[in-house]
């Protein structure tokens, strides 16, 4: 498809060589005219006849370049790089030969040979830029060939084998507004107008398949007889509401040299009206491959009309509904159209991307995809974007087509793992699944906690709740380019099998994105409660000696973080001040304990001196709610060793060490179902559960009274 003639489109009319090979003694005239009429195939054994007989060692040079091109022109790379390697041994002087070999190498993946002919040319030629852009095209395509984890390697690209033949297929076209139906050109057996004497192959006609209710692409069948003749018909596009279609039909005569043209065909019952020429067409140049627009008011073509940048360009008509008619050809700009070849547009739902083929912008070889994004004006001004591999590859890749917005729908190529020559492949982008997945555990002894409250807040706005099963596992379904939050919290119901009174809420949290990945993957964050018990701990409060004040020992360690800092008791009930914050349901009751010395009386109106000294704290200087904490003594009434216990220890110290273990504070929780009345109206969105599907929706769900 180098310059687009792969098609079987770009053919001029079959003019008959007038003569009998056998009897015909010039086969380098014969081959010649073959050649400038395009009869490439039939000037292959032209070319080769002529060789044998000639003499001369500079036309024998010229021959194999010949030759080579013929073959570079049917899209038979292995022979064009044989017969360029063979005119380069014999000295053809013109250095585009090494071009032209670069070309054909790059084409077959054969990118470092490439290299070393396109480094050659540009000695030959160091004005010529198509040296160093060949160098750089073969550099890029190894990176994204190689490429790993990245947006485009994700494309699922697949051949379409129950519809592909042995001959060629290609340039798929959506018949239909639910895309059950597809139109594409092939030059499969049945196809008329007989041997096409350009590329040897059959004459191309339109098929049609339709897909079952299975899924499956019925068996493909020649469009209606008022499409289908002895010439060239292909590269179709029928408009969304289905009635119009637009086709590119080559006519052939005897004696002239006539172009493909484009035709428009109307709906008529199942079936289609006879196909009328558009009015922008002029017979001695080609137009070919339309695509129109969602609206239908606009048409993308390739031609090659005086005005363009090289080779065919991209153009465009713009319907006139006052004058029913199309408007002249706009060239779509210098950012699309090269020196090169430019063909094969598509036109995006939404208007803003067209995609096209190129032999010329930095590709992988032969024609690549491109897709390039109107700006604010309407105007194609960026450069356009190479599609990358697997979508592209280092043979020709053309006539793509989008499936409504998904980036879905199928494409034509004749890369390796093909069933013919050309083939249409489908490809998909599948979706990313990113799966956050846990386990909360009691830190006492591993054991799966149920109805632990999971909260998973993403930088979108998302914010989920989900209970925790009795084995202790929750799953989220996470959505593409977001960064998360993850955090468990706790309430009544949040137990255990061994600790039915519940469990505190834990300030760990987990932190990831999916920004960035191209691959699916699976998330992990475990959690670990703390059980609630009929007593629970926290660090030592400290007081002076018999009496309920706050104390500071100089001499203490705080155990927590393992240094010598004094051990000052309000930071013992700032632990539970945060306990309270971040359980902001529950309702405790501070727990004192004595030791047994002294008497009962004492030690009980000690006991409650300093857990009213806790309280009393918590509300006045930490600001607690006086609802949420009562206080209650319970003297020498709970110890923990007893004194006979004591007794038994040898020494004065651990005696006192095990005096001490009896005086503490402690608090229990009392209630788990507190609301502040005072607190202020929450503007945060509210965590719901996540239902699914809902982790494709942006919908956010806000407080009532949010604001």
């Amino acid at each position: 498809m180098k310059n687009l003639k792969k098609l079987a489109l770009t053919t001029t009319a079959v003019i008959a060589l007038a003569f009998s090979v056998s009897a015909q003694k010039n086969f380098l005239k014969d081959a010649d005219l073959a050649y400038n009429n395009h009869q490439y195939f039939n000037a292959i054994e032209l070319y080769k006849q002529a060789y044998v007989k000639e003499k001369k060692a500079a036309t024998k040079t010229k021959i194999l370049f010949k030759t080579g091109s013929s073959y570079q022109e049917i899209n038979d790379l292995k022979g064009a790089e044989t017969y360029y390697t063979k005119a380069i041994k014999a000295k053809y002087p013109d250095p585009v030969v090494y071009l032209k070999l670069a070309d054909a190498l790059k084409a077959q993946g054969k990118y470092e040979e490439a290299i070393v002919e396109y480094n050659n040319y540009k000695k030959e030629m160091p004005s010529d830029p198509r040296g160093e852009s060949g160098v750089k095209s073969c550099e890029l395509a190894k990176q994204w060939k190689d490429a790993k984890n990245t947006p485009e390697t994700r494309m699922k690209v697949e051949n379409m084998a129950l519809i592909n033949s042995k001959e060629g297929d290609f340039s798929p076209a959506y018949a239909d507004k639910k895309f059950n139906t597809l139109i594409f050109t092939s030059t499969r057996q049945g196809s008329t107008g007989g041997i096409d004497v350009t590329n040897g192959q059959n004459h191309s006609d339109l098929y049609e398949t339709k897909l079952d209710k299975n899924g499956k692409w019925s068996t493909p069948v020649i469009l209606a007889t008022t499409i289908a003749s002895k010439m060239n018909e292909g590269a179709a596009y029928v408009s969304k509401k289905g009635d119009v279609m637009i086709m590119t039909r080559c006519p052939e005569a005897k004696g002239k040299q006539l172009k493909c043209q484009l035709y428009v065909c109307k709906k008529q019952g199942p079936s289609w009206a006879e196909p009328e020429l558009l009015p922008f067409n002029i017979d001695t140049i080609p137009f070919r491959h339309p695509a129109l627009s969602a609206d239908g008011n606009t048409l993308y073509f390739d031609t090659k009309l005086p005005g363009g940048y090289g080779g065919t360009d991209i153009w465009y008509s713009v319907y006139d509904k006052k004058g029913k008619t199309w408007g002249q050809p706009i060239n779509a700009g210098p950012s699309i159209n090269t020196a090169g070849n430019e063909g094969f547009p598509f036109i995006s739902e939404d208007d803003k991307t067209l995609y096209f083929s190129s032999n010329t912008h930095l590709g992988m070889g032969g024609l690549d995809i491109f897709k390039a994004e109107k700006d604010a004006s309407g105007k194609f001004t960026k450069a356009p974007e190479n599609l990358k591999y697997p979508m592209n590859s280092p043979a020709d890749d053309f006539g793509i087509i989008f499936e409504g917005k998904k980036v879905k729908g199928y494409l034509s190529s004749n890369r390796e793992g093909g069933k013919g020559g050309d083939d249409i492949w489908s490809f998909v982008l599948p979706p990313l699944v990113f799966n956050l997945n846990g386990t909360v555990v009691s830190t006492e002894n591993n054991e799966p906690v149920q109805n632990a409250l999971i909260h998973l807040k993403g930088s979108n706005g998302d914010m989920f709740e989900f209970k925790t099963s009795a084995d202790g596992k929750y799953t989220f379904k996470l959505k593409e380019n977001t960064s998360y939050e993850v955090t468990v919290a706790t309430d009544k119901n949040t137990v255990s099998q061994s600790f039915k009174l519940g469990f505190l809420s834990s300030k760990d949290m987990g932190k990831f994105s999916t920004v960035g990945e191209n691959e699916s993957k699976d998330f992990v964050k475990d959690f670990a409660l703390q059980p609630v018990k009929a007593e629970i701990r926290f660090p030592a409060v400290l007081y002076a000696l018999g009496k309920a004040d706050l104390l500071i020992d100089p001499t203490g360690t705080d155990k927590s973080n393992d240094t010598h800092k004094p051990l000052n008791s309000k930071d013992s009930l700032d632990f539970l001040y945060h306990t309270l914050v971040d359980n902001p349901t529950i309702v405790i009751e501070l727990q004192s304990h004595t030791d047994s010395r002294g008497s009962d009386a004492a030690n009980q109106k000690l006991s409650e001196a300093r857990a009213k000294t806790c309280v009393d704290y918590l509300i006045n200087e930490k600001k607690i709610p006086a609802a949420r904490l009562t206080y209650k003594g319970w003297g020498e009434k709970k110890l923990l060793v007893t004194d006979a216990m004591i007794a038994k220890a040898k020494t004065k110290e651990e005696k006192d060490a095990l005096h001490q273990k009896n005086r503490r504070t402690v608090f229990r929780i009392v209630n788990w179902d507190y609301q502040d009345p005072n607190a202020p109206k929450s503007d945060k969105p509210v965590y719901k559960p996540q239902v699914s599907g809902e982790e494709n929706s942006e919908d956010i769900e806000t407080a009532p009274d949010a604001k």
